[in-house]
């Protein structure tokens, strides 16, 4: 099993995962969860923030609307050491940014993880993780470490569904399913 505690010369002990959802006031609910192992097995920390406007999604811009949501739910929260969005962080194998890449870019943490329930169809370099039961895979990318590693990492990861718990988890705050603790 790879040894997730160190990429290169980086400890890493800060783990977290966040998740947006919009609603239909325009806004947008931006949730957080933060672990210290990468197995996300006890979760340390949890929040969610309410964001009055969002910008309207274009094709090809979507960053820009969940960008700013992602830097509010963060703000204020210790610094994260490696960080997994609901996405991904290339768009193709060339590196066309997606919403990971523009998470590293704006310095929110220094390794970021995609993870992505659905196949896009240039992104042909993510791995395919398969978990529990599903015949049906997630699509894993990254930014800062290997992308064997990152597809490692949410294997790892704990709960026996096809999406790992802390993921269902800071969905469900997202939403506003759950409170937050």
């Amino acid at each position: 099993m790879t040894d997730f505690s160190r990429h290169g010369a980086m400890d890493v002990s800060r783990y977290a995962a966040v998740d947006v959802q919009y609603l239909d006031d325009g806004g947008a609910r931006a949730a957080l969860v933060v672990a210290e192992d990468a197995a996300f097995t006890t979760l340390v920390d949890e929040r969610t923030v309410l964001v009055e406007q969002v910008a309207a999604y274009q094709p090809g811009r979507f960053y820009e609307r969940e960008l700013p949501a992602l830097e509010r739910v963060l703000s204020g929260v210790a610094p994260v050491d490696l960080l997994i969005v609901d996405g991904y962080v290339d768009l193709d194998p060339e590196g066309s940014p997606g919403l990971g890449a523009h998470v590293a870019s704006a310095g929110l943490a220094p390794v970021v993880v995609g993870v992505a329930k659905t196949r896009f169809h240039t992104a042909t370099h993510a791995a395919e993780v398969l978990r529990g039961l599903s015949a049906r895979p997630l699509y894993v990318t990254a930014s800062g470490m290997p992308v064997d590693d990152a597809a490692a990492l949410v294997r790892a990861m704990a709960g026996e569904a096809r999406f790992p718990d802390a993921l269902r988890r800071v969905d469900r705050l997202a939403r506003g399913a759950v409170p937050a603790a």
